[in-house]
């Protein structure tokens, strides 16, 4: 059939050609749209919402704006932390919009509904949000990454530091969906690696009203550090009823999800003292300081690490289409795992086949008010472990893409 091109592109603007059922979005010289999905108004939305939509703003902004001679637009909502929710609006972004690539991906149980359907329609997805490991574990696919830390990560710092200094008892306390589960279980088996034992464990389920029960079972356990998983508004009003209670004075509290939002939200007079792990910190370096000067003229406080590495898997992922040439997933997810990583605050990192992007880990402990100098000077600097021991071995990989 011998179609003139003004008939032709009738066709594809209604739709009717595609591939093995795909649905054509729209001409290749349409904008290429990235999604940003995560908490906007529930429990999370300290760490998420509009400061991870100005950390992506600003890689679009430093990459020129334009992709493959295309214009990048970013969309963005609220899955309100549930994940039918995310992978509604996932669908939707997909068959309405064009949107090529999904970041953020706030929660874990969010983060691997999305992934599962993006990688079903040959999309991106680059969680820096959620922390399970299955991301990078039983539920990685080609198209996956994970850009932050995972719950195997977040048990390597911590017990290092801790079990050195002889403190060897802990006391476990997590969210209770899929990332806690995660990260007590990763916990469980780095301590006990290191000789340490674990003298209780609880989960909580998100959004609890009530700490005393949790903070009373904390203090009974004879343990020398508890472990504190929760995040958002469950950590703040977990570390006041700690306060409030004075757990803080006969352990150490080490806080695996805390992020220098929430020491802003509660201040210093309430948070100092705690340890927290971060793979960013503002005010770390020169180039970090600079990043992080400009993000506070959007936001006005400074950008946590899951930010911070928001607007890095976005720098990489653009780089990767600009090296592929295309915006094909699978071809731009090669390129994103062939191309090292680099921007404020990556220097050379590797990608892994089952798409992590290996980080150094860095112990803080938040600052007394009198030991801060100036505006969100609220670390002291304890240790770093360096990215190779962060993760799996290949040979404990529960990775298709490794084992494979």
């Amino acid at each position: 059939m011998n179609l003139k091109r003004r008939d032709l592109l009738k066709i594809v603007a209604a739709g009717g050609i595609a591939s093995a059922g795909t649905r054509v979005f729209a001409q290749s010289e349409g904008p290429l749209r990235i999604g940003v999905l995560c908490d906007f108004s529930s429990v999370a939305s300290t760490s998420g919402g509009k400061g991870s939509v100005a950390a992506v703003e600003l890689a679009v902004e430093d990459f020129g704006g334009q992709a493959l001679g295309r214009q990048i637009e970013i969309v963005s909502a609220d899955h309100q932390g549930k994940a039918e929710i995310a992978t509604g609006i996932a669908r939707e972004w997909m068959d309405t919009k064009g949107v090529e690539a999904f970041f953020d991906l706030q929660i874990s149980s969010c983060a691997l509904a999305v992934m599962a359907l993006a990688a079903n329609k040959n999309k991106i997805a680059v969680v820096s949000n959620a922390h399970s490991s299955q991301i990078t574990g039983k539920s990685c696919n080609p198209t996956s990454f994970h850009w932050t830390y995972d719950t195997y990560g977040l048990s390597t710092v911590q017990p290092d530091v801790f079990v050195k200094m002889g403190k060897k008892r802990w006391f476990l306390l997590n969210p209770d969906y899929a990332f806690g589960i995660s990260l007590e279980n990763d916990f469980k088996k780095s301590l006990e690696g290191r000789g340490a034992t674990v003298t209780g464990s609880l989960r909580v389920p998100l959004g609890s009203p009530d700490f005393s029960t949790a903070v009373l079972a904390a203090a009974n356990s004879g343990a020398d550090v508890v472990q504190v998983g929760l995040f958002g508004t469950d950590l703040l009003n977990f570390i006041k009823t700690a306060r409030q209670f004075g757990l803080d004075s006969v352990v150490t509290l080490a806080t695996t999800s805390m992020s220098i939002v929430d020491v802003q939200v509660l201040g210093l007079a309430s948070m100092h003292g705690l340890y927290a792990n971060e793979v960013f910190y503002w005010d770390q370096n020169d180039k970090t300081r600079d990043w992080s000067k400009r993000y506070m003229k959007k936001m006005g406080s400074p950008p946590n690490g899951e930010r911070a590495c928001g607007y890095s898997a976005v720098m990489h992922y653009l780089k990767a289409v600009a090296q592929a040439g295309v915006v094909d997933a699978t071809q731009v997810a090669k390129a994103m795992r062939s191309i090292p990583v680099n921007d404020m605050m990556s220097n050379n990192l590797t990608v892994r086949e089952d798409g992590m992007c290996v980080r150094d880990f860095h112990l803080f402990k938040v600052k007394a008010p009198e030991a801060s100098k100036y505006d969100f000077d609220m670390y002291d600097y304890v240790s770093t472990v360096a990215g190779p021991s962060t993760v799996r071995s290949p040979s404990e990989s529960e990775c298709a893409l490794i084992k494979s």
